[in-house]
């Protein structure tokens, strides 16, 4: 197949899209375009990837972007046999198009998002959740559908594929454990970014906590404040397949995550991204993360906000080395068996191939 990859809202080097989707499809043998974001997320262009620099959208800022990709499916879409898109907006954008191959990945519940955004005044947003439902049910009827969690099938009146936010399972995760927490993801303050300053503070000097990952404008002044006096090591972008290599050997991966309906049941990749790579989980209580850290024992639950409880959990975890060891080992060993990328994409790979023969009969 060719296949086009197309964001205008994620980073080009988001995990699920260029380490997991992308690195699938071109293992099996396909031919692979990536239309994404490069110039405004301030990404170098792969040499090993044909991409396509593409505007941004973010904030209110999304008219550019969306009348972009219009222009790149009227001029070139045609020429794929699989159109993979990753953004709700790009749904709207392609409503007329006759273009053959269409797919919408689903990676989250958009709506509940939406609530979040402080760029949308509150009057707004329950006439911005109109639209994202109005957005689903016109993909459900023209396009297939790829949905990220089990849990997003409930907002969608027939089947659709699942493809989970599973990962790779490292084969060997043994390097000796330092006196050191990590948390990897994007920085905001509904994702624990002033927590995980303030649990910093606690733990320096003899536990260092470092953080991986692109950081907001509501909270980056007060990490880099907190960088200065040395309370966290805030390491900023790191492609996802090399900040992988930083979390072997911490004391504990972190997940600090507010009560949001978005996060609410939805899987965060970071959790089981720590337990692949051998560290105990440290998290809020949303249920999707409780389930998970306590259905395979592999960490601790500590209430929202509650950053001494925070500091108790990894302090426990530093003095009780074979403790830590056990819940490394159930995460490690629960990855394994249901949550591991081998399966998925299979499966993945599998169903855009069975939509690609479907739209070319």
């Amino acid at each position: 197949m060719r296949v086009l990859v197309l964001t205008v809202v994620h980073d080009p080097e988001d995990a699920r899209i260029r380490h997991r989707q992308i690195v699938a499809l071109r293992k099996a043998g396909h031919q692979v375009t990536l239309a994404a974001p490069f110039a405004a997320y301030g990404r170098s262009v792969p040499d090993d990837l044909e991409v396509i620099d593409i505007p941004r959208s973010f904030g209110r800022h999304r008219l550019t972007a969306a009348r972009a990709a219009r222009q790149l499916l009227r001029r070139h879409g045609r020429a794929f046999d699989v159109v993979l898109m990753h953004d709700p907006e790009l749904v709207l954008a392609t409503v007329g198009l006759k273009v053959p191959g269409l797919v919408w990945d689903v990676h989250e519940d958009t709506a509940a998002a939406l609530r979040m955004k402080p760029w949308l005044p509150r009057v707004g947003r329950p006439a911005g959740t109109l639209l994202i439902r109005a957005i689903e049910r016109s993909a459900e009827r023209r396009m297939p559908l790829i949905l990220a969690e089990e849990s997003y099938a409930t907002r969608f009146r027939k089947p659709h594929t699942v493809v989970r936010n599973s990962v790779a399972v490292p084969d060997d995760v043994s390097v000796p454990v330092g006196d050191r927490v990590i948390y990897l993801g994007r920085l905001t303050a509904a994702r624990g970014a002033l927590e995980l300053i303030e649990l910093g503070r606690r733990l320096a000097p003899n536990i260092e906590m470092h953080l991986v990952g692109t950081a907001d404008a509501e909270c980056r002044a007060a990490i880099e404040a907190a960088q200065a006096e040395g309370a966290v090591r805030w390491h900023g972008f790191i492609p996802n397949d090399q900040a992988l290599t930083m979390l072997p050997g911490a004391l504990a991966g972190l997940s600090l995550l507010h009560e949001q309906p978005n996060y609410a049941h939805s899987r965060p990749t970071k959790i089981v991204e720590y337990m692949a790579h051998g560290l105990p989980v440290v998290t809020t209580p949303n249920p999707a993360s409780a389930e998970l850290v306590m259905l395979h024992r592999c960490g601790t639950v500590v209430p929202f906000g509650d950053v001494a409880a925070a500091e108790a959990a990894v302090r426990r975890l530093r003095d009780d080395p074979v403790e830590r060891r056990r819940m490394a080992d159930a995460g490690r060993a629960a990855v394994a068996a249901h949550y591991s990328w081998d399966a998925d994409a299979d499966l993945f790979v599998h169903s855009l191939e069975r939509m690609a023969h479907a739209t070319a009969r």
